[in-house]
């Protein structure tokens, strides 16, 4: 996103691009907004947790200075994009002058280049609420007013130019229903064609090919969606989706649960991810601790208010929960939880814990 988008693209097009190392944003989010402001930024954006620490590291002072009415291209390329973070974003920079209609959630990958769906500008993004038990059979059944456990989802817009878009089931590689989940294989003139001296991931990644049809070839792009009336929903990562007691657990959903839990753990620093003790899958949750919080941390009640939430909304019990020194969470460049890293970290032992004490509530004891 950065490179083709932020760097490439002002240079094709002749147009003023400004760039601000990323350390600039993390340790002061509003240099971001206040770059928008200051130079009349139409076109800018992020993944979820950017508009997310805006919000939450930002003063009612601090944003009743800030201009924000013409940007008009607010793009939001994490997968899933989190109705919340739109709806708290607008709220808090409303008095900025931002309105909901320039959100423009879209969807894309280097594989393809950068961008595969988009929406239309002045247009509020589409969301659809779904009821979260179909979701984790892999069925997409729109929510009612008896419908128990619900969520909401937001589109990624259309496909563009000559991009193709079809939902595969992963197992038997054939065209999924419209009413079920699958992953999204993309084919068009955006396609790269494949990995820098990795023949065998370009083979696995570059060249799909439908089971039956044999139609093809497409990008397995290793995400999970679907598609509605042309537009495109994401509901999480094919290789991050837990599978417990066989059923489908999307590990973001658990993650911002835990987060929301107790005051002292930080929004969008943890991970949920399962591994596998006498051959049975089992819940992990690694979660940051907010540095204010450290030293007055109350270690028993933060643990139990994150399995009660996570029993409540999802049934399940925490095996293991670890809770780690702030920042130390594995992450990308662009601020996405590397959930593989930190499974790798838990399995290796070298998650840095904040105390020597790693809690297993599911043995209802410590161990060290």
């Amino acid at each position: 996103m950065g490179l083709i988008d932020g760097i490439l693209e002002p240079i094709y097009s002749g147009i003023l691009g400004i760039l601000m190392p990323p350390i600039a944003f993390l340790g002061r989010p509003i240099n971001w907004l206040k770059a928008i402001s200051n130079y009349g930024v139409t076109h800018s954006g992020g993944p979820n947790f950017a508009y997310d620490l805006c919000v939450n590291k930002i003063s009612l002072e601090q944003r009743k200075k800030l201009d924000l009415s013409r940007w008009k291209t607010a793009y939001n390329g994490a997968e899933p994009i989190r109705a919340k973070t739109l709806e708290q974003f607008t709220e808090a920079f409303e008095i900025s002058g931002f309105q909901a209609k320039y959100f423009y959630p879209c969807y894309g990958l280097a594989e393809s280049t950068l961008m595969v769906t988009g929406g239309y500008r002045d247009k509020p993004p589409t969301q659809y609420q779904l009821d979260t038990e179909a979701l984790g059979e892999n069925k997409v059944k729109k929510a009612t007013e008896t419908t128990i456990k619900s969520k909401q989802f937001v589109s990624c817009g259309y496909p563009w130019l000559n991009t193709h878009i079809v939902i595969v089931n992963p197992q038997s590689l054939t065209l999924c229903l419209p009413h079920e989940v699958g992953e999204i294989w993309v084919s068009g003139d955006s396609i790269a064609q494949g990995y820098w001296n990795l023949p065998q991931a370009t083979q696995h990644t570059f060249n799909a090919y439908l089971a039956d049809s044999k139609q093809g070839s497409f990008l397995r792009t290793g995400d999970l969606g679907f598609i509605k009336d042309g537009e495109l929903f994401i509901t999480g990562r094919l290789k991050d989706v837990l599978i417990i007691k066989g059923e489908n657990y999307y590990p973001q959903d658990i993650e911002e649960t835990v987060a929301q839990s107790n005051a002292a753990l930080r929004p969008n620093c943890g991970a949920a991810f399962s591994v596998a003790v006498d051959g049975i899958e089992k819940l992990i949750i690694v979660q940051e601790v907010e540095r204010s919080y450290r030293k007055k941390l109350d270690f028993d009640k933060v643990v139990g208010d994150i399995c009660q939430a996570v029993m409540r909304e999802y049934d399940l019990l925490i095996y293991d929960l670890i809770l780690i020194q702030t920042g130390s969470l594995p992450k990308t460049s662009s601020g996405k939880i590397q959930r593989q890293a930190c499974r790798q970290q838990y399995l290796e032992n070298t998650l840095h814990k904040l105390t020597e004490t790693i809690t297993n509530p599911a043995l209802g004891k410590n161990r060290i």
